[in-house]
């Protein structure tokens, strides 16, 4: 039987996630399998993979021959580094304990350089954010300053329209006097 590490897809429309699980090369692709070996979440940021290290060393190991999706997942968790430096140890090139020691060395140079590209999309997020409230304070200065003088022109219409009111009621009133002024007079 030809076993072949894949992915076995899962979720919904639009929403996918994967199985990583060893299945026979001929059963379909979300079928019967032999183990499961972990998730892969795409739709995440950055994409979450979970793995069964151990067994995926086995699998890898006694053949099972990986897609080439899946290939890269177990690259990116180290279960193909570990599979060539096992190798590197069937041939007596070295030692068990100096293969774990370069396995650690990459696994630590992996890390360090996942937490750089972490914190830089940190850094790139905070200065986006950042950017973003400083246009919005600017377009509150903008908007505070509209208003001002939009209450400015209302304030002086309205002293204007107050004054124009008032010349009307003073004309109003002299003119009232002048008719009693002149029944006075007569």
């Amino acid at each position: 039987m030809a076993t072949k590490i894949r992915l076995a897809r899962h979720g919904h429309k639009d929403y996918a996630y994967y199985h990583i699980v060893v299945a026979d090369s001929r059963s379909p692709r979300d079928g019967k399998i032999i183990e499961r070996l972990g998730s892969y979440n795409p739709n995440t940021n950055p994409a979450t993979i979970q793995l069964n290290f151990e067994r995926a060393l086995y699998w890898v190991g006694v053949g099972a021959q990986p897609t080439d999706t899946a290939r890269h997942l177990l690259s990116v968790e180290g279960v193909m580094l570990m599979k060539h430096l096992q190798g590197g140890v069937a041939k007596g090139a070295f030692s068990a304990e100096e293969a774990q020691k370069r396995f650690d060395a990459w696994k630590a140079q992996q890390q360090a350089k996942d937490q750089k590209v972490s914190k830089a999309e940190a850094d790139k997020k905070a200065a986006a954010q950042k950017a973003a409230h400083a246009q919005e304070v600017e377009a509150n200065k903008a908007k505070a300053a509209e208003v001002l003088k939009k209450r400015q022109a209302a304030d002086e219409a309205l002293a204007a329209a107050a004054q124009e009111a008032a010349k009307e009621a003073a004309e109003a009133a002299a003119e009232a006097e002048a008719p009693a002024a002149e029944q006075a007079e007569a």
